[in-house]
């Protein structure tokens, strides 16, 4: 089952800049930043009542997020779907012909998460997360 949209994606230049937008425009206060050295990306995590926006920011020029940067701007990037299992979300997929990127779930910031390809679905980057079930969330 999908419980929620766990977080939105959203690809910037400069974190600094996007933060001070973020908390200084919207009121959003940043609750949390990580690197993902394997990813070449710094994160920061702003989280609302419902779900959290995910800053990312590039720090090697050959990161998926460099690349997105280069060919379509700043802006979203992807839509985080919390599921409660994702190894049956993942077949589910599969068998309803759906590209993905992880056929086997690895880890991320806040437990397991699977990416399907945009092309299967409309042109949307897709994360599935499965939450550890003792981790709360960044708020």
């Amino acid at each position: 089952m999908i419980k929620r949209v766990h977080h939105i994606g959203i690809a910037v230049k400069s974190l600094d800049e996007a933060t001070a937008m973020y908390q200084n425009g919207l009121g959003l206060q940043v609750s949390k930043v990580t690197a993902s050295e394997k990813d070449g990306v710094k994160i920061a995590f702003l989280p609302t009542d419902e779900a959290e926006l995910e800053l990312l920011e590039p720090v090697s020029p050959t990161s998926s997020i460099a690349r997105f940067l280069e060919t379509r701007g700043e802006g979203i990037h992807h839509i985080a779907l919390e599921v409660d299992n994702i190894e049956a979300h993942l077949r589910q997929l599969e068998s309803a012909g759906a590209v993905l990127i992880d056929k086997t779930p690895r880890q991320g910031a806040d437990g397991l998460v699977a990416f399907v390809h945009p092309k299967s679905m409309k042109g949307v980057l897709v994360e599935l997360v499965q939450r550890e079930p003792d981790t709360a969330a960044h708020q």
